[in-house]
């Protein structure tokens, strides 16, 4: 796969690690003004980090990448509706909006529907 490809994995992997390890106490505040229970941000987090490896392991083993970077794409989808919800100021919404665009990019490549 192309290099773009492969730095948009990169990113998408490296920017859940970031949010979800190291700025997890942020995550908690979102997740309790969204009204959602801790078994669901649990349950996020958890996909979104296997998701995140998938994505890594896939730069040596293709095959992983297009149905996680599917699924990261739904996420950040719902990232967004939950934005929406709540009424969050716009800057809110952009980290997800770019990871559902870079989710949806890797995911086109893998596919061949596009050509990178």
């Amino acid at each position: 796969m192309s290099g773009i490809v492969v730095l948009a994995q990169i990113i998408i992997a490296l920017s859940i690690v970031v949010v979800w390890v190291f700025r997890f106490d942020n995550i908690v505040k979102e997740f309790k003004q969204y009204g959602l229970p801790d078994l669901v941000r649990n349950m996020v987090g958890a996909t979104k980090i296997s998701l995140a490896t998938l994505l890594i392991a896939g730069i040596w083993f293709p095959q992983l990448v297009l149905v996680p970077a599917l699924i990261m794409a739904f996420l950040m989808l719902c990232a967004q509706l939950a934005h929406i919800k709540v009424r969050n100021p716009w800057y809110k919404y952009v980290p997800s909006f770019v990871l559902l665009l870079l989710s949806l990019f890797v995911a086109a490549a893998y596919a061949g529907v596009i050509s990178v």
